[in-house]
């Protein structure tokens, strides 16, 4: 794997800093401990309206990347997921840079 974004996702989910599905994800947002939220480019419409929705309503990024669910989970060690959040600030961040780079390409 030579992506750092999923790299990077990789590394946070061995520091214990990423949250995984949609209904965990939703319910650490509402206790304002999510700094990020990644979505896969599979997502259901309503899904994504959802926690898009949520991103105004408490503040937190939330991008629907490229990838695949396939490509999301392989990278955390999952057959597939499509909702991801990032519970430290700063490794969010850097997953951010690290997205809007790859989005340039």
């Amino acid at each position: 794997m030579t992506d750092k974004f999923l790299q990077f996702m990789g590394l946070t989910k061995r520091a214990g800093k990423l949250v995984e599905g949609y209904n965990i994800c939703e319910n650490i947002i509402k206790k304002n401990k999510l700094y990020f939220v990644i979505m896969s480019r599979d997502i259901s419409k309503n899904t994504c309206k959802k926690f898009l929705n949520y991103s105004c309503s408490y503040n937190v990024p939330v991008i629907k990347t490229q990838y695949s669910k396939e490509q999301l989970g392989g990278a955390i060690g999952l057959k597939e997921i499509n909702i991801i959040g990032i519970s430290d600030n700063k490794m969010g961040k850097v997953l951010f840079e690290l997205w809007k780079k790859n989005e340039k390409l």
